[in-house]
Formats: structure tokens, C-alpha cells, sequence
């Protein structure tokens, strides 16, 4: 869920102004993240570059790159480290039948098309999705318009 959570986060401040200071609090309660490990997570989206941390009072957080340049996979393997769907994928020292295994093929090509997916998506067009599927999500069963 870690992932997850600092998906959501970023998502979130991405949808604010460039150079808006967020509340980590605001964060924790529209997205439905638990602030204790929301403030973990922060930390190190802090450490990795992406976030920007402001302290005192008005402090808050922000994204420290355009959404535009950071994707889905920067932050999942930022948070979780490399994705692999099978071992054999990690190394030749991970599995000793790889050279003549067909379902490591499978692996592969799986492995391939996830990251490109992971990869071809950004932040901000995330955040720009949301927007429109809530909206549509309001107008469809709540009738606001």
C-alpha cells in the first residue's frame, strides 16, 4: 500500500497550482491515507526529489518537480525499489533455467509491457484524469453538475 499512498499524495498535490503549499493533513483526509504513514511516505518522496518540504508555520509540502516529469514508475520504484513480476527477471543468478525456459519469454514480454504502461504515464495526466472522473462521478450519482 505504500506505493499506493504516495501515488495518491502525489496525484493530489499535482492537482493544486504549481508552487501551492499543501497541508500533509489535507492530504491524509481527502485521500484516505492514514497521516502517520502518510508523513513516512512524504519523507521520502522528500529524499527522492519529488516532493519539496516547507517547515513552521504556513509549512506544508509541494511538489518539487512539474508532474509532467515524474511518472508513475519514477514513484513506484522510487518507494518500492526495481518491479519484477518473477525472479528470473531479476538476474541470471535468480534462476539457472533461463536460457532455455519458455515461460521466462512470458515473464519477459509481461515484464516489458507493464513498465512501458508504468512508464508512459505521468503524474500530472493522472491528476487531470481524476478531475474529469470525479466530476463525471458527481454529475452521474450525486447530480452536481
Amino acid at each position: 500500500m505504500t506505493a499506493e499512498y504516495a501515488i495518491r499524495a502525489m496525484v493530489h498535490l499535482s492537482s493544486h497550482a504549481a508552487k501551492e503549499i499543501t497541508h500533509i493533513s489535507e492530504i491524509s483526509i481527502k485521500q484516505g491515507i492514514p497521516e502517520s504513514i502518510l508523513r513516512k511516505i512524504m519523507g521520502n518522496l522528500v529524499k527522492l526529489g519529488f516532493v519539496y518540504s516547507l517547515r513552521g508555520k504556513g509549512g506544508g509540502v509541494q511538489l518539487a518537480r512539474p508532474g509532467n516529469d515524474i511518472t508513475l514508475l519514477d514513484v513506484i520504484e522510487g518507494i518500492e525499489g526495481k518491479i519484477f513480476l518473477n525472479q528470473c527477471l531479476i538476474g541470471p543468478d535468480f534462476c539457472d533455467r533461463t536460457p532455455y525456459c519458455p515461460i521466462h519469454l512470458v515473464w519477459r514480454e509481461a515484464q516489458d509491457k507493464m513498465l512501458n504502461v508504468l512508464s508512459g504515464k505521468t503524474i500530472e495526466q493522472l491528476a487531470t484524469e481524476n478531475k474529469k472522473m470525479y466530476k463525471k462521478y458527481l454529475t452521474e450519482n450525486i447530480g452536481v453538475s
